[in-house]
């Protein structure tokens, strides 16, 4: 199966160093509209719950496998920034394909969130993430550029180091119902920014145990070596800060430079 975009360079936005690279950025979900209300429980006023998640791609080039449109076999991801199971907040994530492949729109009902391919091009792809009914009735859009070629053309491939290229965010979803938060409050997935004075945590309902159903997490996935670990990049430090400027109203995203890891 192949992709055939038009020539090789990368889009928009892209980083001129080589290298695998992040992108830090806050994303705000809607508050519901009355109507919404009106069809859920009881919703927490001052409270909200963020999911720090992180997508990407990593990508193999073939070297003597490599054919002119077979060059490279990739996958592109949308995982827990922890690598823990996301499939407690994600129902099912739709993944954009560039048209030229077969079936170009691709859903993956259940974690971990993730395909792969092979081609030749790069493209943009969009990823649309779906919520179960009491997290969210919106979903949420993202956009991720395929990257199989070093930045620096002039250097030599390797079939043994993939391209790397991850986007961090959080998704931050403000006034939670209470059947939410009493669902997820423990999971190593979410995060409890802050509460408010006073507040008291409903009853929290007992985690599945993972033994008995089909692990979501990507901690011992065969990419993982690849990762990055977001745990200690201290630019989400600037994800603070990020805090303090999220409108209150809508969604919205803060985005900070492109940082080079090696």
């Amino acid at each position: 199966m192949t992709n055939s975009s038009s020539s090789k360079k990368y889009g928009p936005g892209q980083p001129e160093e080589s290298g695998p690279t992040l992108k830090l950025q806050r994303i705000k979900m809607s508050k519901p509209d009355e109507a919404e209300k009106k069809n859920l429980n009881k919703k927490l006023k001052d409270v909200e719950i963020s999911i720090p998640i992180v997508y990407g791609n990593v990508a193999f080039w073939l070297g003597k496998k490599a054919s002119e449109y077979q060059s490279h076999k990739w996958t592109v991801y949308v995982r827990g920034a922890t690598n823990e199971d996301l499939g407690v907040v994600i129902k099912r994530a739709v993944f954009q394909l560039h048209s030229s492949f077969n079936n170009p729109t691709r859903a993956v009902e259940s974690p971990p969130f993730e395909l792969s391919e092979s081609g030749w091009g790069e493209f943009e792809i969009a990823i649309t993430l779906y919520f179960h009914a009491d997290v969210c009735d919106k979903p949420l859009n993202l956009y991720h550029h395929l990257k199989l070629y070093p930045e620096d053309e002039s250097g030599s491939m390797s079939t043994k180091k993939p391209v790397v290229v991850e986007s961090y965010d959080e998704i931050v979803f403000p006034e939670p119902s209470d059947s939410f938060l009493a669902r997820v409050q423990n999971h190593p997935a979410v995060t409890l920014p802050r509460l408010p004075v006073g507040f008291t945590l409903p009853p929290p309902v007992p985690i599945e145990d993972t033994s008995k159903r089909k692990r979501g997490d990507t901690k011992d996935h065969p990419l993982a070596q690849w990762f990055m670990n977001f745990s200690e990049a201290d630019e989400l430090l600037q994800l603070a800060a990020a805090r303090q400027q999220v409108s209150k109203n809508g969604m919205h995203a803060i985005s900070s430079p492109l940082v080079q890891f090696v």
